[in-house]
């Protein structure tokens, strides 16, 4: 698509016009898509917003990390605000304190779930551990649960320790899913805590987290 039309479509009424050239934009170096991504930031569409953040994280700049620090902080919809952090993160270390800021402040299970799954890949076990912890108090359980996977990443890593420590404090929890995300975290972990855990686990009362634990002993 060429330039001239490509800025018909985005200031287009029709939001399929709109998203057909955030996709074209993929095709121009930054110094074209950055601007014009950002004017799309403030479109009534949440789809419109999701597709300029992820085209920010794909299109690196000053002008696009700060785009996604804006769009984190004030964007409405969660859909836009998880994409946002997943972009964010592209930037490497400088996202991380306000990744880490993000999650303790906004609550919706989208943007957590985006953001521990950002953080998994950055290769920062003090600040995933501090995440994996806040996620555990979580209401959601699906973030509970994504905590738990997150503490199984932890094994071979300076948090070794003080994840699996957290692993054997969840062998008794009240959800079966939580014992089972347990079972298949703690397989994770070579050492005698982790396999006596594992031998608990296997005679749990739900067959779900047995089945579990027997998953962790498929080759």
């Amino acid at each position: 698509m060429e330039l001239e039309q490509l800025r018909t479509y985005l200031n287009s009424s029709d939001s399929q016009n709109r998203l057909k050239a955030l996709v074209e934009l993929r095709n121009y170096d930054s110094e074209v898509a950055v601007p014009l991504l950002i004017s799309r930031m403030q479109d009534q569409e949440f789809i419109i917003r999701s597709f300029v953040a992820m085209g920010l994280g794909r299109k690196k700049s000053p002008d696009s990390y700060n785009a996604l620090l804006e769009l984190i902080k004030f964007d409405k919809d969660p859909n836009v605000r998880a994409e946002a952090a997943n972009s964010l993160s592209f930037y490497g270390e400088p996202s991380i304190p306000h990744l880490v800021a993000l999650f303790k402040k906004d609550k919706n299970w989208l943007v957590r779930k985006s953001i521990l799954a950002a953080m998994a890949d950055l290769n920062v076990p003090e600040e995933f551990f501090e995440l994996c912890l806040e996620g555990l108090k979580d209401q959601d359980m699906t973030i509970q649960e994504t905590a738990v996977d997150g503490l199984a990443l932890l094994a071979y890593t300076l948090k070794e320790n003080a994840a699996l420590t957290r692993l054997l404090s969840l062998v008794n929890n009240p959800s079966w899913r939580i014992r089972a995300r347990v079972a298949r975290a703690l397989s994770k972990y070579n050492n005698f805590e982790a396999q006596e855990a594992l031998i608990q686990l296997k005679q749990d009362d739900d067959y779900r987290v047995v089945g579990a634990v027997l998953e962790t002993l498929l080759p």
